[in-house]
């Protein structure tokens, strides 16, 4: 019997990457009873430990513990959604040294993905990260490059997370592109709040996130390539 076909499949490098950006678009097809899919590619053990973990082995099963909690709350590892054909892939390269790893490895994790679960639609990172982090930027690369390889006709539609402000910063502004997809998911507002809460050891990413983009909250906003 053949994989059933996502609607969304989601690649990040990090446990709580998938909560600020998209978690009530999951919501919202998991409601409709679209099954989507999340490819996390480390467990998180470089990251902001709050003094709630003594090792980055510690924090990294925390981390776990969390995503797997937001999972819940989002609702992509229930059994209603795992059995509608919803996903979770956790892969173990190590946090904050993406880019050091065989390119070739990390394009066939994506490939692999992509080919499997037949997504309609691929979100990730943008080219600059959004933010400069060189494991976005390196998810970016590599989603890109899986996303390229697959014949034309097959390849999903493919959505960056984008944001009506532009950085700061000059080099990532060159790359900045602005939203032409949004999604209000004020429906799924206290969920949404309650999955981001339960990446406790990054509450200060929370803070900073809800400080820079209050207005992401209630609306994602996200770039797809080709639209106009």
């Amino acid at each position: 019997m053949s994989t059933p076909r996502l609607t969304l499949l989601l690649i990040v490098p990090h446990p709580d990457d998938e909560v600020y950006g998209a978690s009530g678009t999951l919501m919202r097809h998991l409601e409709a009873g679209q099954p989507c899919g999340l490819v996390t590619l480390t467990r998180g053990e470089a990251g902001r430990t709050l003094g709630l973990a003594e090792s980055p082995e510690e924090l990294a099963r925390m981390r776990e513990v969390e995503l797997g909690a937001a999972l819940e709350v989002i609702g992509l590892t229930t059994p209603e959604a795992t059995a509608a054909g919803s996903v979770f892939e956790h892969h173990h390269f190590p946090d904050k040294y993406l880019k050091d790893q065989p390119f070739e490895e990390l394009v066939e994790v994506a490939h692999r993905a992509l080919t499997t679960y037949r997504p309609e639609i691929l979100l990730t990172f943008p080219p600059n990260g959004s933010n400069g982090h060189p494991d976005h930027v390196t998810t970016h690369r590599l989603a890109k490059a899986a996303w390229d390889r697959l014949p034309e006709g097959e390849r999903p539609r493919l959505w960056y997370y984008a944001s009506d402000i532009p950085p700061e910063n000059e080099e990532l502004l060159a790359q900045w592109l602005r939203p032409n997809t949004r999604h209000d998911v004020t429906p799924y507002l206290t969920r949404k709040l309650q999955a981001i809460a339960c990446h406790r050891t990054q509450a200060l990413s929370t803070v900073d996130f809800i400080r820079k983009f209050p207005q992401r909250i209630m609306t994602e906003t996200f770039h797809e390539v080709g639209l106009g």
